[in-house]
């Protein structure tokens, strides 16, 4: 009879080190900090128990002592970077505090491009995330509605935040790859856009390629992509 498999732990449900024997030599902190040198370096492929055993200078098979699963070793770096957030007293105004809170996420995920591919529920609840929450809820405490339109919203808010620079990191990740130079990139792609528009069968793009936009502003665009979120919550 084939027995069922084992249920996974959470990480953080494990004693740092299983099993007796002398004082571990890494904490889990050490690990995790390895993993995102690595990380920030060569990117989220290029971790592995390997690699982060020969950064702290053991035998990757100590490592599982551990974490067990790299999995794991992901949830314990995501949870290390969020250590990073600032946590000013909620000053009342609840949209301007999500608002600063999405601008360090922003900051953060720059900081660290491989973060927002580790954005999942699967790493939604280690330690550094659960106060992450309890603090975005308490920026809420004002607002007149259930805990799970709360929760909802600040999904929504992370979600913009996400979205908006995983494509400013594909951009620039984009941009290095190519053989040619950014400004003849855009110039060849610009003189194609104006032959397309000057066809006439696109005579709304047209009349919108003719307002002039001014320079591109990213954190305006950002921020207004986040007021509109906010607006929604707010009727």
């Amino acid at each position: 009879m084939v027995g069922r498999p084992a249920v996974p732990e959470v990480i953080w449900a494990r004693p740092e080190r299983a099993g007796r024997g002398p004082k571990p030599a890494f904490s889990r902190a050490d690990i995790a900090a390895a993993a995102v040198r690595i990380a920030d370096a060569e990117g989220l492929d290029a971790v592995s128990m390997r690699k982060v055993a020969a950064e702290l200078g053991c035998g990757t098979m100590s490592l599982y002592n551990y974490v067990p699963r790299k999995e794991d070793l992901y949830e314990l770096m995501f949870d290390a970077v969020s250590a990073g957030y600032a946590y000013p007293e909620p000053s009342g105004d609840w949209r301007a505090d999500l608002i600063a809170l999405a601008r360090q996420a922003r900051a953060m995920m720059h900081r660290h491009t491989w973060m927002p591919r580790l954005m999942s529920p699967v790493y939604g609840f280690s330690p550094n995330v659960l106060r992450y929450l309890e603090y975005a809820l308490s920026c809420l405490d004002g607002v007149d509605a259930r805990f799970g339109e709360k929760m909802e919203l600040i999904a929504m808010v992370n979600g913009v935040v996400t979205t908006y620079v995983s494509n400013e990191i594909a951009t620039a990740e984009r941009s290095r790859s190519l053989p040619w130079s950014e400004e003849q990139e855009h110039a060849v792609r610009t003189d194609y856009l104006v032959g397309q528009i000057a066809s006439g069968r696109y005579p709304r793009l047209a009349a919108a390629f003719a307002e002039d936009p001014g320079p591109i502003d990213l954190d305006g665009v950002f921020d207004r992509a986040l007021d509109r979120v906010l607006d929604s919550f707010g009727r």
